[in-house]
């Protein structure tokens, strides 16, 4: 396990946001656990939600009361991943977690979304170098992430927050606002209803 000058991992430099090497073998191998359980989740059939629920529960770092998340998901690692109750993701939800994601209760994520932490340099030497980074991404209480969606790193969406299909989030987005386009922009307000 290869660990920088102040004698942290790779994996710790990572969950730092901080520059690391991404072939690791300690991460290396905690991405191939992920893999199993993709690869298990992905294949159990939606007739069988008790084991479904058991292998997300092993997947992810935390996984709330009443939430479903439609095979197929990819992730890199799922432990950095923490979804609230009553959560949903729709088909085929890409949660890249190199750093944490959070995601709040009454989520709803539309199919092919992608939630995007990692970062690469610009800087070709680097790069060749294998040298990555991340920063986290926080979705709050009852946002809708509508379809093909992608939420870049270091983004959090404030609650109630709508943003619409397609749209690329690459800066923070307030609560209680609609958002489109790429880059997403607010396009209005939401009232809140109190509900």
């Amino acid at each position: 396990m290869a660990a920088d000058p102040d004698g942290r991992s790779m994996r710790e430099r990572m969950l730092a946001g901080d520059p690391y090497i991404a072939d690791d073998p300690e991460l290396a191998e905690l991405s191939l656990r992920a893999m199993d359980l993709m690869e298990a989740f992905n294949s159990t059939s939606a007739r069988d939600p008790r084991k479904r629920r058991r292998l997300l529960s092993a997947l992810l770092g935390a996984v709330g009361e009443d939430t479903e998340i439609r095979a197929p998901l990819r992730v890199d690692y799922g432990a950095h991943i923490r979804v609230g109750a009553r959560s949903f993701a729709n088909f085929g939800l890409v949660a890249l977690d190199v750093a944490p994601i959070t995601i709040g209760d009454d989520v709803q994520i539309g199919p092919n979304v992608q939630l995007l932490t990692p970062t690469h340099p610009v800087d070709p030497g680097l790069r060749r170098a294998k040298w990555e980074a991340a920063e986290p991404i926080a979705i709050g209480d009852n946002v809708w992430l509508g379809g093909g969606a992608i939420v870049l790193g270091g983004v959090t969406i404030g609650e109630n927050t709508v943003v619409g299909a397609g749209a690329v989030v690459t800066r923070d987005l307030p609560a209680n606002v609609v958002a489109v386009g790429s880059p997403a922009r607010v396009v209005r307000t939401i009232e809140a209803d109190g509900a």
